[in-house]
């Protein structure tokens, strides 16, 4: 068996699917293009229809709803308000609305999809034996996986997130309706073909109101399973409480995590709940009259909702500022940056979404289009690969800041090395890096390897900005040799005693500028926001600054707003 792998030929399984997918996003980018619209417009429709409706008046009526499902069961109605009140205590509500709409919309969709396939695999054997194993691919390959795809399809945002969302969360609702239908009696079958009944009439008075019971608990499962997805999604531009998570992971902000994951849980438990006691609660017709009441206080407290919710949202459509959507990456440095132009927007009566994305994926989503503008572009060297793939996509400005260095980074106590070519075994042969994707990963491997270190042992260890930072953290409290991928500015340069290793191979680049960047066409589309782009600059000591106030304990927000404040007149030059 290994003679025989080792003389065929390897399978190019890898090219195969980037060639298809290549094919589909070039051939069907209108199609791929007209459902991203669509599905934007209803989601964006959705949200703001969601976060229309008065916070107290949803708390309020999301805990009627469990109180009438309930009865005298109190447990449940007391833990959705007191656990709504948390979140909206958190800050976290719009986050919140944004991942049920998420979760809704992929749930709605994978049961639109799920309930008839799960019915044609009960009825026809064929169909059964073929789909299966598609199933069986879609619950075990990585939900991650599904990402590469989405983004190649629809870009970044929330579109995407759905379909990964829909991908991954499908198969419990198609394997349990095709179980509901096969175990519904053979009897009551043969007893209604022998009454004449109709294919359809069978499906619909007989089997779909046995297997009820059965489909809704795979609906469930779907429901969590979509909730499971929306950090996932995240990584791609999905809004939401998985954006929470995903920036406390890169962060390693102990903290955010908890505050966004507890949310996570409040909203997971009030669905579960939810959906298990509506699959629990009798047929309408066999409910004394007694307790219609409860049905029409229902309705009332739901077109209430309603109401109050569409008349907002549509109020906040005519009122629409003009947005810029600005792109970003999960780097101290650019977060400074992208925060403090997003909240100098926004002073100046601009709508800003901030999206944090991969490195990558950053530059992607503005060469298609769907981002308008990034501030965190590093050149001649460290983004260079991604500059020469999408650079007839782009518009680049000039430089917002100047003088910008990359380098490996130590503790200026290891008195035993001052440059590349001194490294042994100093700090276990490891180099601490950040996130994979990042241009500053690519040029550690590259100098690796230039200086021959990979044939000594040496390795370097990918992990996240915040989990670099707090393990460089660590190891200077403890004295202990680390090396690390660092840049300037950054902010452990003011807090850490720190030295760059010599490189006289320049394997790390040398000084570099950071540049702004937009997608063709903002100029024409935007022009005065183009304008005010254009001519955002700042200093290296502006952006340590900020960084600065965010590494002791500041929101991004926050610290860019101190910084605006002491700036202002510097502010209001960029949009002059």
């Amino acid at each position: 068996m290994f003679v025989l792998a080792s003389v065929l030929p390897k399978i190019p399984f890898g090219p195969w699917v980037d060639d298809g997918v290549n094919w589909l996003t070039k051939h069907l980018s209108g199609f791929f293009g007209a459902i991203q619209n669509g599905g934007n417009a209803v989601m964006d429709t959705m949200t703001s229809a969601l976060t229309g409706i008065p916070t107290w008046l949803f708390i309020v009526g999301v805990t009627i709803f469990a109180a009438l499902m309930f009865g005298k069961k109190w447990g449940f109605p007391l833990f959705t308000f007191i656990g709504l009140i948390i979140v909206e205590n958190q800050g976290l509500w719009t986050s919140m609305m944004n991942t049920f709409t998420l979760v809704i919309i992929s749930s709605l969709i994978s049961v639109i999809i799920g309930v008839p396939l799960g019915i044609w695999m009960a009825k026809n054997e064929v169909v059964n034996k073929i789909v299966q194993p598609i199933l069986d691919f879609m619950q075990t390959m990585p939900a991650f996986v599904y990402l590469i795809p989405a983004v190649a399809f629809f870009g970044i945002g929330v579109v995407p997130g759905v379909f990964a969302s829909v991908i991954f969360a499908l198969p419990p609702t198609v394997r349990m309706a095709n179980l509901g239908i096969r175990q519904v009696p053979n009897d009551l079958v043969e007893a209604a073909d022998s009454f004449g009944s109709t294919g359809t009439q069978k499906l619909f008075k007989i089997e779909l109101p046995l297997a009820k019971k059965t489909i809704f608990s795979g609906i469930n499962q779907t429901l969590m399973l979509a909730l499971s997805m929306v950090v996932v999604a995240s990584m791609i531009g999905a809004p939401g409480l998985g954006r929470g998570v995903l920036a406390a992971v890169q962060d390693a902000d102990i903290g955010k995590g908890f505050v966004n994951g507890i949310s996570l849980v409040i909203l997971a438990i009030v669905i579960d709940r939810l959906t298990q006691k509506i699959n629990q609660m009798p047929n309408q017709k066999t409910v004394p009259s007694k307790y219609h009441w409860k049905g029409w206080t229902a309705l009332v407290v739901a077109l209430t909702m309603i109401g109050s919710g569409a008349v907002t949202a549509f109020t906040t459509a005519n009122s629409q500022k003009e947005t810029i959507k600005i792109a970003t990456t999960p780097w101290d440095s650019e977060k400074a940056s992208s925060n403090v132009l997003a909240q100098a927007l926004r002073q100046h009566g601009y709508k800003v979404e901030l999206t944090s994305l991969d490195n990558s994926i950053m530059w992607q989503s503005i060469a298609n289009g769907q981002a308008d503008v990034s501030v965190s572009a590093w050149l001649p060297m460290t983004h260079r690969a991604q500059y020469q793939k999408y650079k007839s996509q782009l518009d680049m400005m000039g430089p917002n800041l100047k003088g910008a260095t990359n380098g490996l980074t130590v503790p200026t106590y290891m008195t035993d090395v001052n440059s590349i070519s001194d490294l042994q075994d100093q700090a276990g042969k490891k180099i601490t890096g950040i996130e994979p994707g990042a241009g500053i990963t690519k040029l550690a491997k590259n100098t690796i390897k230039a200086y021959g270190l990979d044939k000594k042992g040496w390795k370097l260890s990918e992990s996240s900005t915040g989990a670099m930072t707090v393990a460089l953290g660590k190891a200077i409290k403890e004295k202990k040799p680390i090396i690390v991928t660092g840049w300037q500015p950054h902010w452990m340069f003011q807090k850490y005693d720190l030295k760059y290793l010599k490189d006289p191979k320049k394997s790390m680049g040398s000084k570099e500028n950071i540049y702004t960047m937009s997608r063709k066409g903002l100029k024409k589309d935007k022009p005065d926001a183009y304008k005010a782009l254009d001519k955002f600059h700042w200093s290296k000591d502006d952006m340590s600054s900020v960084m600065l106030d965010m590494s002791n304990g500041k929101s991004p927000k926050e610290a860019a707003n101190i910084w605006i404040k002491h700036h202002q007149s510097q502010v209001d030059s960029w949009f002059k």
